[in-house]
């Protein structure tokens, strides 16, 4: 397969990004920062303020404003529908690895990473994935039937 291909063999339908925002009530987000303009922190009060729960997974930091942060999706108190990633390509293999160990069916790798293994490992777990895609951007294009 060439790399175009595998490419184009990354991006899901429209359908496909609806239904999995859709499906998704409880949302972790794997690399959340505590800082004020960060990309991680943006998205997550936006989830939040539409209507989903947000787990924010970081291992340095206690809490993200009132909200506690946990070390790992392992360390989670409940299951979450979907993990979206912020964290660098070479890091996503391992939270793909991690997520399907602890039965997560959905993953979302954000703008601007892309890990072709960490896509490889998430088909391999028959996970649902989109990835190099901004969450927060995906429900304000398909609009308020997508979200909550």
């Amino acid at each position: 397969m060439t790399s175009e291909q595998e490419s184009l063999s990354m991006v899901p339908s429209d359908e496909t990004i609806a239904t999995l925002i859709r499906e998704s009530k409880t949302i972790a987000v794997v690399g959340i920062s505590d800082k004020l303009g960060r990309p991680s922190l943006t998205v997550s009060s936006y989830l939040q303020d539409h209507g989903y729960s947000v787990l924010p997974v970081n291992p340095v930091l206690e809490s993200v404003g009132h909200v506690k942060c946990h070390p790992s999706l392992e360390a989670l108190p409940e299951t979450p529908d979907m993990v979206v990633v912020f964290r660098k390509p070479a890091d996503v293999p391992g939270v793909v690895r991690e997520a399907a160990n602890r039965g997560i069916r959905r993953i979302w790798i954000q703008e601007g990473i892309r890990s072709p293994e960490g896509y490889r490992l998430a088909e391999e777990h028959q996970m649902q994935i989109v990835m190099d895609r901004c969450i927060m951007k995906e429900i304000m294009r398909l609009g308020r039937g997508t979200g909550h």
